[in-house]
């Protein structure tokens, strides 16, 4: 078989990795949207370096839109096979998938009438709203640690990563010439300790690796710092300086966890008299979804719902789903709280939060996850004094924090212990992905320390046989 290298290559989104097996099925280990490239990522998401009408099957990792992104334009091109992935993971991409089609509409729509202003012709978005929600007949929900059977040769199982909701190790058993491999891909591997998942589990003994190496080269902060940075950040912005703390924030499980701890403060009695406001329509559907899904939960969020019923909500917690509601927030005098997507602070609801925030020098902006080299949020967390948002010019005079303990994703102590229940002996090769060069190498050099033969950093359309 051969393992083809399309996306989250040397880089940290767009995850796509082909298996072409010996008899000619075509398995797309996830199939997620290239992001924050500008005016390239369109043509990045069009290149798809296959056929999707020849796609047998996709095993979804998780649902981030960098690993699920693109379904919805495949199923738009002709794609009809299965898209398998556990249960939490469909539910939340019921959600996410609709959402990215409804902004990609509204992104182009407002793109046409700059073009119609050149008099140029307009141009369609990748896919629709109406293409996700129709994808989404081709989802199977699986639970995790149960084999399927998805083709006569081949057998999938998902093992819990902790990453989000519903993540999975995929493990595959393909049958090749009498001859079972076994290849497992991590997608993105959770840390140990999460304020609101299972921490991962160990996974089926493979022969082939694909793992990430997002942080390959460096440690994160205990996660108990985190928190107690929080509540300084919120008390610094807010009660001191009586200004906004703007939490740009993934919509799915970093929101809930903001939300989460900050509802353990208020339960405590530690989190100041102040309003907390939850902008993003995604971030209150997923938190539903979280709410549906306590299989999903640790041990010490189950203890806590014993008392509290409701650990995403709280007397001083507002949830905003009407743009108007979102608009209002912009007038509020008084401090508060504004948490709103994305993350990356690429479009959402927090541009316009950014937009109107943060030349204000009594606010804060606080990022508390990862943003790639050429987005926005990297531009303001590198120092940048102007900005540029909807083409309009601002100095950043607001405060600029980082948690970044907040991350979802494992560092790289964290992912070399996880990886220790694999017999590192009887894995022939190992893949880097889902990582930029630098953090990909020095993750390379730490796995052949620990022990791992044969560690390849693919390049982006690389094919190798297996």
């Amino acid at each position: 078989m051969k393992i083809k290298f399309i996306g989250a290559a040397r880089e940290v989104t767009g995850s796509k990795h082909l298996i072409t097996t010996e008899g000619g099925k075509q398995i797309l280990l996830d199939c997620g949207m290239f992001q924050g490239k500008g005016l390239e990522t369109e043509g990045m998401n069009k290149a798809l370096g296959f056929k999707p009408e020849e796609i047998d099957h996709i095993l979804l990792s998780h649902a981030h839109i960098d690993h699920s992104g693109v379904i919805p334009y495949l199923y738009k091109l002709g794609f009809r096979g299965s898209v398998v992935c556990t249960h939490a993971t469909r539910d939340l991409c019921a959600i996410m998938l609709p959402d990215s089609g409804f902004i990609q509409e509204s992104d182009t729509e407002r793109f046409n009438r700059k073009r119609a202003r050149q008099g140029l012709q307009p141009v369609e978005p990748l896919y629709t709203r109406e293409d996700a929600v129709q994808c989404m007949e081709l989802f199977i929900g699986v639970p995790y640690n149960r084999k399927f059977t998805i083709d006569v040769n081949t057998k999938v199982k998902f093992t819990n990563t902790g990453h989000m909701l519903g993540s999975g190790v995929i493990s595959l058993d393909i049958l090749e010439s009498g001859k079972l491999v076994r290849l497992a891909y991590t997608g993105d591997i959770g840390r140990p300790k999460n304020r609101i998942l299972r921490s991962p589990d160990a996974f089926p003994q493979c022969d082939y690796l694909i793992t990430e190496a997002t942080y390959g080269d460096r440690l994160h902060p205990e996660i108990q710092d985190a928190e107690e940075e929080l509540l300084r950040v919120v008390k610094e912005t807010c009660v001191e300086k009586e200004g906004k703390l703007i939490i740009p924030s993934f919509a799915i499980g970093r929101a809930q966890e903001i939300v989460q701890v900050l509802n353990n403060y208020y339960n405590e009695g530690k989190l100041p008299k102040i309003q907390i406001y939850l902008d993003s329509p995604l971030a209150i559907d997923a938190t539903d979804i979280f709410r549906v899904h306590p299989e999903c939960f640790n041990r010490k969020v189950l203890d806590v719902m014993e008392t509290d019923p409701d650990p995403f909500g709280f007397k001083s917690l507002h949830y905003v789903r009407k743009a108007e509601e979102s608009k209002s927030l912009n007038s509020l005098t008084e401090p508060c709280v504004i948490i709103s997507s994305s993350g990356m602070m690429e479009a959402g609801r927090i541009k316009h939060h950014l937009a109107n925030n943060i030349e204000n020098p009594k606010n804060t902006v606080l990022a508390v996850g990862y943003c790639a080299p050429t987005t926005l949020g990297a531009r303001i967390l590198r120092g940048d004094k102007e900005i540029s948002i909807f083409g309009d010019k601002y100095i950043v005079r607001a405060d600029i924090e980082k948690i970044e303990a907040f991350s979802g994703h494992a560092d790289y102590s964290e992912m070399l212990n996880y990886l220790k229940c694999q017999d590192r002996k009887q894995i022939k090769k190992v893949f880097l992905v889902h990582g930029e060069i630098g953090p990909q190498s020095s993750y390379k050099e730490k796995l052949e320390e620990a022990g791992y033969s044969d560690v390849l950093i693919p390049k982006k359309g690389e094919e190798i046989i297996i």
